[in-house]
């Protein structure tokens, strides 16, 4: 029999390698001599970086690089087994958890540490990327990313601007004349779950901002900043981000990302399962398991497990989830692939002491799954 495990993270207690060991060692014990294959999964966001590298057998490397507030902080990307396709999340060098919340202030927060990791890959030789969007403390529209490779973001003196979302209120003219000419010989993939415009109500700034630490005011003056730099954008670039679907993720990342890499957004299951390989795996297997914390009814918006399901849908290989907890809304998946949702809790148990347990409590849910299918097909 072939089981190709493909889980996500169980966030706070297991990574999707460790899923995916813990799911192994409860199948050998109701068949050993079973053909298994690990495919370590994730949606984009975090954990994307860790779940590629094992899936490919790549590497990851640690760089010091410029953080959201000026600091420098050590970050990680990883490098796929291919040795030329890096795999980047916006949160190791621009995330929100490097900065206390007392200090979050979007006005002044800066992307420029992503494009050091960018050309840090490139200088690696990587000339496929592959990026994830979640988890960013900034509202630059992707600048200080541009700035870090080269692009000339100038004032009306001609001089560069800061960094920061604020700073967007000096920008008069952009002069891409000097970025990094092994971008455009390269290809970027962005991960991107949200449909996001840029700028208004349903904005970078305004939907994402207060997170972030903006108060209303902030995002009145964020608005308007990332207005200017959409109509300098088109006008010297010459692409249009303003009202792109998915442009304002990440404070509005995904926009600079399209104007200044000439990305392509995805959502973030789909990139995944398209660099681990995971419908080669799934053909001629007879049961894929997936899961992540917890399954409900978000989780057929795009999360792991129902990228996974369907992948195993469109190969005919029956899909069972296992999941930390189950909530509500579970019965939209089963049209999805999903055959079954198990959760992994055994008897009644503290969060705390499930989390300690996970491993445990993932392999002997795998075991019961896969006791009860082999009687099954009997």
């Amino acid at each position: 029999m072939r089981i190709v495990l493909a889980p996500d993270s169980y966030k706070g207690s297991l990574s999707a390698k460790d899923a995916c060991d813990a799911m192994e060692l409860g199948i050998r014990r109701a068949i050993p001599d079973c053909d298994i294959v690990k495919v370590p999964m994730a949606d984009g966001g975090e954990g994307t970086v860790r779940s590629l590298v094992d899936a490919t057998e790549g590497s990851l490397h640690t760089v010091s690089v410029q953080g959201p507030l000026g600091e420098p902080v050590s970050a990680v990307y990883g490098i796929l087994g291919d040795g030329s396709t890096a795999v980047i999340e916006v949160a190791e060098a621009s995330g929100l958890y490097l900065i206390d919340k007392e200090y979050r202030n979007p006005l002044l927060t800066t992307t420029y540490g992503m494009g050091e990791l960018i050309r840090h890959a490139l200088d690696q030789g990587c000339r496929s990327f592959i990026i994830g969007l979640g988890g960013s403390a900034t509202n630059d529209g992707g600048a200080g990313m541009a700035q870090a490779l080269g692009v000339k973001l100038l004032n009306k003196a001609g001089q560069p601007i800061g960094f920061g979302g604020d700073a967007l209120g000096e920008l008069d003219a952009i002069d891409i004349g000097q970025m990094d000419p092994r971008v455009q010989d390269s290809r970027f993939i962005v991960a991107c779950d949200v449909d996001n415009p840029l700028c208004g109500s349903n904005g970078a700034s305004a939907v994402f901002g207060p997170q972030k630490g903006a108060t209303p005011e902030m995002v009145t003056r964020l608005d308007s900043c990332l207005m200017k730099f959409a109509e300098i954008v088109r006008r010297d670039v010459g692409t249009e981000i303003l009202n792109v679907p998915g442009a304002g993720a990440a404070g509005g990342m995904g926009g600079g990302a399209i104007a200044f890499l000439n990305a392509e957004l995805k959502p973030g299951v789909e990139i995944v399962i398209e660099a681990a390989q995971l419908e080669k795996h799934l053909k001629g297997a007879d049961l894929v398991l997936s899961g992540e914390g917890q399954c409900d009814f978000q989780t057929e918006r795009g999360k792991t497990p129902y990228g996974v399901a369907k992948a195993a849908q469109r190969n005919g290989v029956p899909c069972v989830l296992i999941a930390g907890s189950i909530g509500k809304g579970i019965e939209c998946l089963y049209d999805s692939g999903v055959i079954s949702v198990f959760s992994m809790v055994d008897k009644p148990m503290a969060l705390e002491q499930s989390m300690q347990e996970a491993s445990r409590l993932a392999a002997d849910a795998a075991e019961r799954v896969v006791r009860l299918f082999i009687g099954g097909r009997k």
